[in-house]
């Protein structure tokens, strides 16, 4: 090989690594970020979607759901567009941390674990972790569904409290654990099919859902032990001027009535925290 040759083949391989190392970091975030979204008038929301009526893709594939509305309605205050990338829920803090999204946002409930992981904006909206069964299960409580089969979402704040409270269900149910779904829809075909006795679900998706299926009369709605949570946006913990920007969107959209608005054309109730409404 020549000495020209050798030098052009090392030219290559370096502009190469320096493209996939650039590639690489593609969108990757550190610090304080704000400026990096005002400038790029963009930001990017991880959501699972699948989680109706939070956030979720239609059968024409447009996102649509409360959250979706209300972030739009958030950055559209800044001038800031939102980019939906949907996640697999189970990854969500990995998304997060390594930059693939820039917030998690999308019924995501605040627990303490993953306040280690993650910084919350202020509360908006209340949930309860609920069980859904069939009419005719039998099944009226928690207490009822020893030695059943329980089915979760992995990764989800249900399942989060069902490790952590082991005497309220989790030492109830057959194998002392619950198979576990990527997304609650595939939990309904199961319970629906008799593969599973009952699914740990948020009461929220639980109503819209069956609501939406027309099938309420089929099925009961079970609230437990479980202690009550709110939904919040998650961010890393460095990104400070957008926890505060969000924050105070959400108390401008209240007092202009427009948070009302959307949790009208979804739930037909005002559904805000208290912490919003100061």
């Amino acid at each position: 090989m020549t000495i020209k040759k050798g030098l052009t083949i090392a030219l290559l391989l370096t502009v190469s690594f320096i493209l996939v190392a650039c590639d690489s970091t593609k969108g990757f975030k550190s610090g304080d970020a704000w400026k990096i979204y005002q400038k790029e008038k963009m930001i990017t929301l991880g959501f699972d979607n699948t989680f109706v009526p939070m956030g979720y893709k239609d059968e024409s594939g447009k996102n649509k759901g409360f959250d979706i509305d209300l972030a739009k309605a958030v950055f559209n205050q800044y001038g800031i567009k939102v980019r939906f990338q949907a996640i697999n829920w189970d990854l969500k803090e990995t998304e997060l941390k390594n930059g693939k999204i820039d917030m998690i946002w999308n019924g995501y409930s605040v627990t303490k674990e993953r306040q280690a992981k993650v910084a919350f904006t202020d509360p908006y909206m209340k949930n309860e972790q609920v069980i859904v069964t069939k009419s005719t299960s039998g099944i009226h409580s928690f207490s009822d569904m020893k030695k059943k089969v329980l089915g979760a979402q992995s990764g989800s704040s249900g399942y989060d409290a069902f490790t952590r409270n082991p005497k309220l269900l989790k030492d109830l149910v057959k194998n002392k654990d619950a198979t576990q779904y990527e997304t609650f829809t595939q939990g309904f075909i199961d319970l629906k099919n008799n593969r599973i006795d009952g699914l740990l679900i948020d009461k929220v998706y639980a109503n819209y859902y069956l609501k939406q299926e027309g099938q309420l009369d089929q099925y009961k709605i079970i609230s437990g032990t479980f202690k009550n949570e709110n939904f919040a946006v998650g961010l890393r913990k460095e990104d400070k001027t957008l926890q505060k920007k969000i924050n105070q969107a959400f108390k401008q959209l209240y007092q202009d009535g427009r948070f009302q608005q959307i949790a009208n054309k979804w739930f037909g109730e005002d559904v805000a925290t208290k912490a919003i409404q100061k």
